[in-house]
């Protein structure tokens, strides 16, 4: 029954938001409360899970979860639209993409897009590489007329790659730690796993999307681009250079690097280490980051910093709604069971353990809409199977991260993240994000099961 209660709340949430045109964050909060309403009533008689045996639990499972996604997000977001205003506004972004594009090309920007996405989400978590990158990227699908859903499939897809794969993220060192396997070995291969999944997930498969779209002769609202356009313009005032807006960029960016990987080079006790610590905590990098960019925007600014922070506030609004509803959507089926349902009725088929790996990571994906609780779990579920399985357990990690990349659907509060950053509709997400992640993760599981064929001679595999 729980299944079916699932499938039943993705097709309704699919139905209201494409085929209905309902409000993201209406069509959310009704499928929220509907889902856990139903998902009670299976349990009507029965032992149900703790913490949801009341219609009280569902209610407080909405509220919970909506605030502990806005908690998790809210101030990088608010943080982050405001620091591409101020960067968008001196001009920064135009000379940005003006350089991106003297380098590499219009023909192949989404190279570029997709390295620095591969870069930048190891450290960086991936909603704020989204906030960051979003402004430069619309700029340059506006003056390159390559589709943005490839650009945000390009971008998004590399920087889930890394964030799945790739340590010292959590998702992975929680596999590798459940596993007990080599967290040096497991970095290698898992490091070239991610480029795998980056390269065929983002950059081809934004290609053929890019190739669609050109084909259908598609295009994207850029008006508030135009908007904005006509208060930088026709003042006299000089654009900022393209060096100087992307040390905006990478400010926070490196602070937050300081901040991840201080920890392996000093010791625990160290005042040094709590100082780079508390510097490399995303809200607190983000806060420096928009404080620097207002410092050395100024001059180039055609309204006063004032202003551009309270439009960005604006704007930031609507997002938080629509992203921490998908947060209590997604609490919400987690927190009825469907998750455990769907894992233990998996491990009754018989299949390879890479496959299952996969299919088990994948599906915990789909019905969670997290990442790391899909990887965690997966990795608990199958560990000791791993261990006698006669693959390397190296391997069986991979397959686990693989599986939870991809198929993000509406109860991810990171789907719609990328919607709205990217201004994109929820069938070029799924087309773009959703899909584009499928692809990744079975372009790595493919890489696995190649792997396993030679894991007799190649290194740390016996």
């Amino acid at each position: 029954m729980l299944l079916a209660v699932f499938l039943i709340s993705i097709a309704v949430l699919l139905f209201c938001i494409i085929k209905l045109k309902l409000n993201a964050f209406v069509a959310l909060m009704v499928c929220a409360y509907g889902t856990g309403l139903l998902a009670l009533a299976t349990y009507a008689g029965g032992a149900a899970p703790e913490g949801f045996a009341s219609i009280a639990d569902v209610v407080a499972t909405v509220t919970n979860n909506f605030g502990s996604t806005l908690g998790s997000i809210g101030i990088v977001t608010g943080l982050g639209v405001m620091l591409g205003m101020f960067m968008y506004e001196s001009g920064g972004i135009d000379s940005i993409v003006d350089k991106v594009l003297k380098a590499v090309g219009p023909k192949r920007s989404q190279y570029a897009v997709s390295v620095a996405g591969f870069i930048t989400g190891i450290p960086v978590f991936g909603d704020v590489v989204y906030i960051m990158f979003a402004p430069m990227l619309r700029v340059l699908s506006k003056k390159t007329k390559y589709s943005m859903t490839a650009y945000g499939c390009a971008i998004a897809v590399a920087t889930t790659c890394t964030f799945a794969l790739v340590l010292p993220t959590a998702p992975p060192l929680a596999v590798a730690a459940a596993m007990d396997i080599n967290v040096g070995i497991f970095f290698f291969y898992a490091l070239i796993a991610a480029f795998v999944g980056m390269f065929f997930g983002g950059i081809v498969w934004g290609g053929f999307i890019n190739k669609r779209d050109q084909k259908l002769g598609k295009t994207w609202d850029f008006s508030d681009l135009d908007d904005q356009a006509e208060t930088t313009q026709g003042d006299g005032r000089p654009k900022m250079g393209a060096m100087m807006a992307m040390s905006i960029l990478l400010v926070p960016i490196v602070l937050i690097l300081i901040g991840s990987f201080s920890a392996f080079f000093l010791p625990a006790d160290s005042q040094l280490l709590q100082v780079l610590s508390f510097l490399g905590d995303k809200n607190v990098a983000m806060t420096i980051g928009v404080l620097y960019g207002a410092f050395i925007s100024r001059k180039y600014l055609p309204r006063s910093i004032t202003d551009i922070m309270a439009a960005g506030a604006d704007k930031v609004g609507l997002i938080l709604l629509i992203t921490g509803a998908g947060g209590a959507y997604g609490g919400v089926l987690k927190a009825c069971g469907i998750a455990t349902v769907i894992t233990d009725g998996l491990q009754g088929f018989h299949m390879p353990i890479l496959l299952m790996c996969f299919v088990i990571a994948q599906v915990l994906r789909i019905a969670t809409g997290s990442t790391t609780v899909a990887l965690t779990t997966t990795a608990a579920i199958v560990s000791t199977a791993a261990a006698t399985a006669g693959v390397s357990p190296i391997l069986c990690a991979i397959a686990v991260c693989a599986g939870g990349i991809g198929l993000s659907l509406p109860n991810d509060s990171g789907f719609w993240a990328i919607s709205r950053f990217f201004h994109l509709t929820e069938v070029d997400t799924l087309r773009g994000w959703s899909l584009g992640g499928f692809v990744a993760g079975v372009s790595i599981l493919i890489f696995a099961c190649l792997l396993s064929l030679c894991q007799g001679f190649l290194p740390g595999l016996v």
